[in-house]
């Protein structure tokens, strides 16, 4: 069985509620990144949030409000689905799956921040290539509850 805290990235990026959109989309194109998880203090590192760059595209762009005055905590996802490090990849990989979730933060007992799984660790870390792939096609898959005009 292949652990989390085996493909996971360790010790990823975060940020807290009060940073601004503006910063957070400049940090993502600076790390070539497209999530980072909102904790509440760079010291406890509680996962609260995370925002993606969809977020920003949705819910800031598309809105139309402006980047430097909006804040992390008005836009980000609020409790985003995590796993444990001991958790078996199979399983989140099915949930990533179901919920088409493209990264998912590792977090310990204690709500404690120590990883991300994005689709590139289970592409280059997993020992499954057609598992990988699997995933990556199902989070991908158009969401039936969106109608487009």
């Amino acid at each position: 069985m292949v652990k989390c805290s085996e493909v996971m990235t360790e010790n990823p990026v975060c940020c807290l509620t009060d940073d601004s959109v503006e910063r957070i989309a400049q940090w993502m194109q600076t790390e070539d990144i497209g999530a980072i998880p909102v904790v509440d203090n760079y010291q406890a590192r509680r996962l609260i949030g995370i925002v993606t760059d969809r977020d920003l595209a949705l819910r800031v762009l598309g809105l139309r409000r402006d980047a430097k005055d909006t804040l992390v905590g008005d836009v980000m996802t609020s409790r985003p689905v995590a796993c444990s490090p001991s958790d078996d990849l199979e399983a989140i990989m099915d949930v990533m799956s179901q919920h088409q979730i493209r990264r998912i933060p590792v977090v310990e007992a204690n709500g404690q921040l120590v990883g991300i799984i994005s689709q590139a660790d289970l592409a280059t870390r997993l020992r499954d290539p057609h598992k990988a792939a699997d995933v990556l096609q199902e989070v991908s898959q158009p969401n039936p509850l969106v109608v487009h005009s």
